[in-house]
């Protein structure tokens, strides 16, 4: 007799920031569905979802803004997001 072996098909770590309304805490929680989400110091439910970004390492092309980065709409001397 054959065992059933979950699979798991989606291996994105749900981790979310918040902002406490009530403390003014700012944590990042773990989070599986939709559970009521809590400020780990004062424990209010008065929580706001947070803007994340993320960090990338190993990137061959270079981010805007750095010395070897341009755009073909504009010259370095008059594009402030090339430089």
């Amino acid at each position: 007799m054959e065992r059933a072996v979950p699979v798991c098909y989606n291996r994105i770590m749900p981790i979310f920031e918040y902002k406490c309304g009530s403390c003014g805490e700012d944590f990042e929680k773990l989070v599986f569905g939709s559970p009521e989400i809590k400020c780990p110091k004062c424990e209010s439910a008065e929580v706001v979802k947070k803007f994340s970004v993320f960090g990338m390492s190993g990137v061959e092309k270079p981010f805007a803004g750095t010395s070897s980065a341009s755009c073909s709409a504009c010259s370095k001397s008059t594009c402030s997001t090339c430089g």
